[in-house]
C-alpha cells in the first residue's frame, strides 16, 4: 500500500515552476539562460507599500489576525469593488487569503463533492485543473481556440454545461494568452449562465489593471448583476502592484460561501500574514500612479515580443489585450528537427529544445491544455526580450 495519497497521486507539480526551476539550476551550472517562464512583474513593491509595511511592524502589528482578513482591508476591499467594478459587498462577503491561489482553492475546497464538474476554459492557468482533482470535482475542458481570440463562445459554453455542473472558471485578462473577454463577449456568456441557476461563476480577476490600447475590463457580476448571488470574483495585490511574495489575495461573493471558505481556512493557513495584509491595505488606499507607469511600459514590452515573434519562420503570435504574456502557435514547426538534432515533436520538445540549445526557457502549451503553442511571460527587461527573440529566431531558422 502505497504512503502517499490517492488524491496527491490525480494531480501533478506545476509545470511553470519546474520549468523556472530548471532554468534557474542551468543558470547555476554557468549556463547563459534567459527564463520567460514565471509570471510575476520584475519590478520592485512600491516605496509607499514597503514603508507602510515596515509602518506596521513598528507598531506591532506581528500577531493572528482574523481568520479570513483584518476589518480594515476588508473594508478597502469593499470601496476597491465598489468604485471599479460597481459590485456592492459588504465586509461579511469578503475573505482575504495567502495569494489568489488560496482564495482559488478554498473555493473549490469547500463546494466541490465527487462528481461535481468544473467548466476550464483552455488555455488555462496550470493549477486551475489539479486544484479542481484536489477538491474530487471533474474538470471540462472547453478549448478557446486561436482563430476565437482564444475566448470560448457561449455555444461552446451552453453545450458544455451538465446537471453535474457547479461552477465555471472565467480569467479575463488571461494566463496564459492574455486574452481578454469585452463586455460584448463576456455578455454573450452572461446570458447563458442566466440560463443555467445551478452554475457558479469563478471570476479570476488577477490581472484586471493590465490590460492594453483600448480594451475594457469587465468583470461577469458587473456585467450581469443577476449572477452576484452565486459568482464568487477574486483578485489580489500580486500582479497590479508588484507583491507576488507578499501573498495576498482576496475574493468577494455571497456570505455563506465566504463563512465556508474561512472555516476551512481557519483549519489549514489560517491568517494570511499580519504585515502584507496592512502593505495590501496600502496598496489599495494609496496612490494608484504606478499600475499607470508599470501599464505603459508592459504594452511596450508586448509591441516588442509580438513583432519579434512574428518575424520567426513558422510562428504565429496573436496580439494579447493584457496580463504580460503572449502565447504564440508553432503548428508550422511540428516535425521539423532542430540545428542540435532534436526532433520537434510536439511543443514540449520545442521548449526542450530552445532551452538545451539557445538558452531560452519557455513553457510549452501543452501545460495550459491548447497546442501546438508555447508561452512567453515578457515581464523583463527590453533588452533581455531583444534578445530572447533573436534567439529564438535563430533556433526556428535553424530548423530543418
Amino acid at each position: 500500500m502505497s504512503f502517499l495519497s490517492q488524491t496527491l497521486a490525480r494531480v501533478k507539480p506545476s509545470p511553470t515552476i519546474a520549468i523556472t526551476g530548471r532554468a534557474r539550476e542551468l543558470a547555476a551550472e554557468g549556463r547563459d539562460i534567459i527564463s520567460l517562464s514565471a509570471g510575476e512583474p520584475d519590478f520592485d513593491t512600491p516605496a509607499h507599500i514597503r514603508e507602510a509595511a515596515k509602518a506596521a511592524i513598528d507598531a506591532g502589528h506581528t500577531r493572528y489576525t482574523a481568520v479570513d482578513g483584518i476589518p480594515e482591508l476588508k473594508r478597502a476591499i469593499c470601496d476597491k469593488f465598489a468604485q471599479e467594478n460597481g459590485l456592492d459587498y459588504g465586509p461579511a462577503q469578503v475573505t482575504v487569503g495567502t495569494g489568489g491561489k488560496q482564495i482559488l482553492y478554498n473555493a473549490l475546497m469547500a463546494t466541490l463533492n465527487p462528481g461535481d464538474e468544473v467548466i476550464i476554459p483552455a488555455p488555462y492557468w496550470v493549477s486551475y485543473p489539479d486544484m479542481v482533482l484536489l477538491a474530487g470535482g471533474t474538470p471540462v475542458v472547453i478549448e478557446g481556440a486561436m482563430a476565437n481570440g482564444y475566448r470560448i463562445t457561449p455555444e461552446q459554453l451552453e453545450a458544455a454545461i451538465t446537471p453535474r455542473t457547479k461552477w465555471v472558471i472565467l480569467n479575463s485578462p488571461s494566463n496564459p494568452t492574455g486574452a481578454g473577454y469585452g463586455e460584448e463577449h463576456m455578455r454573450g456568456l452572461t446570458e447563458v449562465l442566466m440560463r443555467h441557476p445551478h452554475v457558479w461563476v469563478l471570476s479570476d480577476d488577477i490581472y484586471e489593471h493590465l490590460v492594453f490600447d483600448d480594451f475594457r475590463f469587465v468583470t461577469p457580476a458587473q456585467v450581469e448583476p443577476g449572477l452576484t448571488s452565486r459568482t464568487l470574483t477574486m483578485n489580489g495585490v500580486s500582479k497590479a502592484y508588484a507583491m507576488t511574495g507578499w501573498r495576498i489575495g482576496y475574493g468577494a461573493g455571497p456570505e455563506a460561501l465566504i463563512r465556508a471558505m474561512a472555516k476551512l481556512q481557519s483549519q489549514s493557513t489560517s491568517n494570511p500574514c499580519s504585515i502584507s495584509q496592512y502593505a495590501a491595505l496600502a496598496a489599495l488606499q494609496g496612490p494608484q500612479d504606478y499600475i499607470q507607469e508599470s501599464r505603459a511600459v508592459f504594452q511596450r514590452r508586448r509591441d516588442l515580443v509580438v513583432e519579434g515573434l512574428n518575424a520567426c519562420p513558422g510562428i504565429d503570435c496573436p496580439v494579447p489585450q493584457g496580463a504580460f504574456y503572449v502565447y504564440p502557435s508553432i503548428s508550422a514547426l511540428i516535425g521539423k528537427t532542430s540545428a542540435g538534432g532534436a526532433a520537434i515533436a510536439d511543443d514540449e520538445a520545442f521548449a526542450t529544445a530552445l532551452l538545451n540549445e539557445t538558452g531560452v526557457a519557455v513553457v510549452f502549451g501543452a501545460a495550459f491544455g491548447l497546442s501546438p503553442h508555447f508561452r512567453i511571460s515578457y515581464a523583463t527587461s527590453d533588452a533581455v526580450l531583444a534578445d530572447a527573440c533573436a534567439r529564438i529566431r535563430a533556433f526556428c531558422e535553424g530548423l530543418r
